[in-house]
């Protein structure tokens, strides 16, 4: 199969001396060459050793053969982080097939979608993960895939017509192929290894295309970046499904050859207690994981000493929270930003300044290049608020049968991100929101992420996001969303102007409207979905007309 891609010769040659040059399987067999019995995986039913994790992958792989898969093809993978999904990227990637990762909680819709656009020819599901049965869902979708060859699911219930991956990944096929099949194709880091689909905040899901070197290149930046070896254990809480888990959770340790730490179902507690059992020492995840761990109730209760850095994505650090951290963690907490479209673009240091840590989104790594601009495309100053641009290794090479789309969100060779920011004098930048959540009150604009950081000082609130509410007169006015810390008094409007006054925040900034409730609608990488608090406070304001 031949996905039509934006890698051009042209585009080879630009960035032949930055890529790594190399698959995943170069670091696979990097890492048991110098270290077999290091332990490599460790979810909550298995571990295994860097030698027990390749041959388990040439197993699956001959396996796949057998099945009649072959380069080219794509394989799905709507599992938890579970090892066994380690296993079967690796082995499709042995092939010289591409993974498809598949959020655990999409459902029929998403699912008909992803599959069907990516023409997948084999799809691995568990039988039953938080109380959804998954072969019920994929026997209702069958019918509307016609690529669809083969059928696995994980666990003791598989019903008929489908197939036991547990069986498939104990079947010796080394008995009936010969390993050197394996040996002989041919793979080429430019060829794509990865379609994962964009967790869709608004719109129609985007399969996003990587190939070998742009996915493995953001994963390698933090080889330097944190001064990692093999002596470096990770824990992954975040999807797989999602390119912060699939980077960072199952690439990145293998690149080093460390130690993995998964869990499937986030639980802040248990992750302290792993801290302790397994010498935890880093952590990448979305910024709503961290608030949990500084809000956990018995954090003092582990040693959590070997933990030295905490990465958070996916959304802006709420400066108040980098406090609370720093006051509560033994580690550096550290942010950045990036998308699916291109890994992890920027990053605070270790060893950066508390200014940098605690208000900025950190610096481009070597080889990303990033810009802000004005609504014409020109270089904006420093610490002015403006479209945000990316270019470099890691980015994407097209989304997914949708070429024409692709090279409309990009000026030049500058991807358009769709992100405002500042950057500073440095070329560190703060990410200021989306560029749909800017709030236009009447001409005058105003700076959401702005107003949510000081909000975030309040200390009963948990969380808090403000969107736009329309209005007849000024077209727009801004809604607060909040959540309330654990048996904390709900605010009143009056109650949150009066803290506002108190800070000092200019009054044309202030929420006109509060809603308080239990909990924010989120995509399952954590990132919260602004666009369905419009949605509801758009259908509230109706309503009341």
């Amino acid at each position: 199969m031949g996905f039509e891609t934006m890698l051009t010769e042209e585009y080879r040659k630009r960035y032949e001396s930055e890529w790594p040059n190399k698959t995943i399987l170069d670091y696979l067999k990097e890492a048991v060459t110098s270290n077999p019995d290091k332990l490599a995986i460790v979810d909550r039913k298995s571990r295994y050793t860097y030698k027990e994790l390749s041959e388990l992958v040439d197993r699956a792989a001959l396996g796949l053969l057998e099945l009649g898969l072959k380069k080219g093809d794509v394989i799905s993978i709507q599992l938890p982080n579970w090892n066994e999904f380690v296993i079967l990227h690796l082995a499709i990637t042995r092939i010289g097939a591409i993974t498809n990762p598949l959020v655990p909680i999409y459902r029929d819709r998403e699912i008909r979608f992803m599959a069907k656009m990516a023409e997948s020819k084999m799809i691995i599901v568990p039988d039953e993960f938080r109380g959804f049965n998954y072969p019920d869902m994929i026997k209702r979708l069958l019918p509307e895939w016609p690529s669809m060859q083969h059928v696995f699911v994980l666990g003791d219930h598989v019903p008929e017509g489908m197939n036991s991956l547990s069986s498939f990944l104990n079947e010796p096929w080394e008995r009936r192929r010969d390993r050197a099949e394996l040996d002989q194709i041919q793979l080429d880091p430019n060829e794509l290894v990865e379609v994962i689909f964009t967790s869709g905040t608004t719109g129609e899901p985007k399969g996003v295309m990587h190939t070998h070197n742009t996915v493995l290149t953001a994963p390698v930046y933090w080889i330097d970046h944190l001064s990692l070896t093999a002596d470096d254990v990770v824990f992954m809480a975040s999807t797989f499904a999602h390119q912060t888990g699939f980077l960072y959770g199952v690439c990145l340790p293998i690149i080093f050859g460390g130690t993995a730490i998964y869990q499937d179902i986030w639980n802040p507690n248990e992750f302290l207690e792993l801290i302790e059992k397994e010498r935890i020492t880093f952590t990448t995840s979305a910024t709503p994981f961290l608030q949990d761990v500084i809000q956990a109730e018995r954090i003092e209760d582990f040693d959590i000493s070997s933990l030295r850095a905490f990465i958070a994505v996916g959304a802006p650090i709420p400066r108040a929270v980098v406090k609370q951290a720093a006051e509560k963690l033994p580690c550096k907490i550290l942010s950045g930003w990036g998308q699916t479209e291109d890994g992890m673009v920027t990053a605070t240091l270790i060893d950066d300044t508390e200014e940098k840590l605690t208000s900025t989104d950190g610096a481009p790594f070597p080889g990303m290049e990033i810009k802000v601009v004005d609504p014409q495309g020109r270089t904006l100053p420093p610490n002015v608020e403006g479209n945000l641009l990316c270019r470099g290794p890691a980015l994407f090479v097209g989304y997914l049968k949708r070429l024409e789309q692709t090279k409309s969100e990009f000026d030049g060779d500058w991807f358009m991100t769709g992100d405002r920011a500042f950057m500073d004098q440095d070329g560190y930048i703060r990410i200021a929101g989306r560029s749909k959540d800017i709030i236009i009150r009447g001409g005058e604009n105003i700076p959401v992420a702005y107003v949510e950081n000081v909000l975030y000082e309040h200390p009963d609130i948990a969380n808090v996001q403000i969107v736009a509410m329309p209005d007849a007169r000024l077209q727009e006015r801004a809604c607060a969303f909040i959540t309330m810390k654990p048996d904390k008094e709900a605010l009143t409007l009056e109650t949150m102007k009066q803290f506002l006054e108190a800070k000092g925040l200019t009054k044309q900034y202030w929420p006109e409207h509060l809603e308080v409730i239990d909990q924010f609608p989120t995509t399952p990488s954590g990132k919260i979905q602004k666009f369905r608090l419009r949605e509801l406070i758009k259908e509230k304001m109706t309503n009341r007309v």
